[in-house]
């Protein structure tokens, strides 16, 4: 996360249970055959380390270093690679816009779900290039609002999509991401581009249950929530009729919800 930016989603327990969920097998799998044993990596707004430490295990004995704004979700990234037993791993605070790093430091720069946070993509992807040495990659993956698919559509659920473009775009972020990586990373001076799409799909019962909670629940108990009332975007009761919405879309038993994601690898000359 950079200071450039602000962390639309806040870090309330309904997001950081999405965050505790990602790892490098549905989260980063475009990534793998980069992540080689040896490698120095850097992983830009890692949160609670669960994408940090797969890393870790693959590249073991090379080193990869969690990166992110926020202080309490590195203490939990420090539980986490504890308990895994991963001692090839430091957890840092820092801005990816001015990233405390010596030129050509890793082989492999990683961020997921940043850019689209950030009022300036295109100096996060400079700064994470710089640090990145000759032969190296520079890797993104954000989702792209703009093609989240649900079926069914319960009314309430209607509003929640549009208060959220509202409460993002107006933090200075851009949710449909996702099909700007390759824009962003041209811009960035970044050539050598490889671009890939893949998604997440909650369909049974309980991923249904458990993604309503997290995104229903952040759109009533979450920093979205107080941004979205506080600059008059919604109000609590338009904001708990979007939450019923979630949650009868979470009891249907036909509920089906798909997350796309734009992807790049960059290699840098």
């Amino acid at each position: 996360m950079s200071a450039r930016g602000t962390y639309t989603h806040g870090h309330h327990q309904t997001v950081l249970s999405s965050h505790r969920w990602r790892t490098v097998e549905n989260s980063a799998a475009y990534l793998v055959e980069h992540l080689r044993p040896g490698s120095r990596v850097l992983d830009v707004g890692c949160g609670p380390g669960t994408i940090t430490v797969g890393m870790a295990e693959l590249v073991a004995p090379g080193h990869v270093t969690g990166l992110d704004a926020a202080e309490q979700v590195l203490r939990d990234a420090g539980r986490f690679a504890e308990e895994r037993r991963a001692g090839n791993v430091t957890f840092v605070t820092g801005d990816v816009c001015a990233l405390a790093f010596p030129d050509d430091t890793f082989d492999v720069v990683h961020a997921h779900q940043v850019l689209q946070h950030l009022d300036d993509p295109v100096r996060a992807l400079r700064e994470m290039r710089r640090v990145c040495r000759p032969g190296g990659v520079v890797a993104a993956r954000d989702a792209d609002f703009g093609t989240m698919a649900w079926y069914p559509e319960p009314p309430g659920m209607d509003a929640w999509l549009p208060v959220y473009y509202r409460v993002a775009r107006g933090n200075g972020g851009e949710p449909d991401a996702g099909r700007r990586l390759v824009s962003w990373a041209r811009e960035a001076g970044l050539t050598d581009i490889t671009a890939t799409a893949s998604s997440w799909c909650f369909a049974t019962p309980e991923e249904r249950r458990w993604w309503s909670e997290s995104w229903g629940g952040r759109m009533v108990r979450s920093s979205v929530a107080d941004t979205a009332v506080s600059h008059g975007h919604a109000t609590r009761d338009d904001l708990r009729r979007v939450h019923q919405g979630w949650q009868e879309w979470a009891a249907a038993e036909d509920g089906w919800f798909a997350v796309t994601h734009g992807e790049i690898v960059c290699r840098v000359g």
